[in-house]
């Protein structure tokens, strides 16, 4: 399962690297004040659910383009898909996005791929099976303490109508720890805390197609994922709280403080 995962992440990385660059106007839809999609994100998606349900026939396929209105986990298996996690960036030129593809179980996270092709990275694996960057096994870090930590957030894009912004959230935990970086793509903020390039990351109101994969990461690497009231709320959930284990239970005070 992994070895097709990896595969069908990497031709849907094919898709958005023909376009990236090269969308014309007509081809970025406008869905909100912020929120966009392009056509390659279609295109991205429609090949993904193709590929899986082709080889796993039973297994329903929830995507960020298709599967919009999904509001809880199925029972039983499920393919939770993003197929351009990123997508502001990805018009705008800048080359932080992925390709996202988690496999969960009754709404839990067994195997992640998140595919970054223009950053040509490439990270999978899950609970109980490791995780790596290709072919490289990875861990996430072993920084101890809020002071000497580099955490990553991001903004809803409905942040004018909600009342819990995160601005607030950024405001305090600028001051107390070493840097805050502000990816645009979730997927791989996630990738980056399974990896040790970050120490932790929070953000509230995703899908949970930006998370999925993420967590299946973050916890196969030895992290520790809930939401901000320190349960499992997170998929569907309002917020995520992801970090290294000796980190996380520091954060998640932090951020509730």
């Amino acid at each position: 399962m992994i070895d097709l995962v990896r595969q069908v992440a990497e031709e849907a990385g094919t898709i958005l690297m023909e376009r990236f660059g090269r969308l014309a106007p007509s081809e970025i839809e406008r869905r909100g004040r912020r929120d966009v999609v392009t056509a390659a994100d279609t295109a991205a998606e429609e090949h993904i659910r193709r590929r899986l349900e082709q080889a796993h026939p039973g297994i329903p396929v929830i995507g960020e383009e298709s599967s919009g209105g999904v509001s809880a986990a199925p029972a039983g298996p499920a393919w939770i898909v993003d197929p351009l996690d990123g997508t502001v960036n990805y018009i705008q030129g800048i080359p932080v996005f992925a390709v996202s593809i988690g496999y969960v179980e009754d709404g839990v996270p067994l195997l992640g791929v998140i595919h970054a092709p223009a950053l040509r990275q490439t990270f999978w694996g899950g609970p109980g099976q490791g995780v790596f960057e290709g072919d490289r096994p990875v861990s996430t870090s072993i920084t101890p303490d809020l002071d000497a930590a580099i955490l990553a957030t991001g903004f809803a894009y409905r942040r004018n109508e909600v009342a819990d912004d995160n601005v607030g959230h950024l405001a305090a935990m600028i001051r107390r720890v070493r840097g805050i970086r502000r990816m645009g793509a979730a997927a791989i903020d996630l990738a980056y805390v399974a990896s040790g390039r970050l120490d932790g990351f929070w953000e509230l109101h995703l899908g949970p197609w930006d998370m999925a994969a993420g967590v299946a990461l973050v916890r196969g690497a030895g992290g520790t994922v809930t939401d901000l009231d320190g349960g499992d709320d997170w998929l569907f959930g309002p917020s995520i709280v992801a970090a290294n284990a000796l980190l996380h239970a520091d954060l998640r005070a932090a951020l509730t403080a």
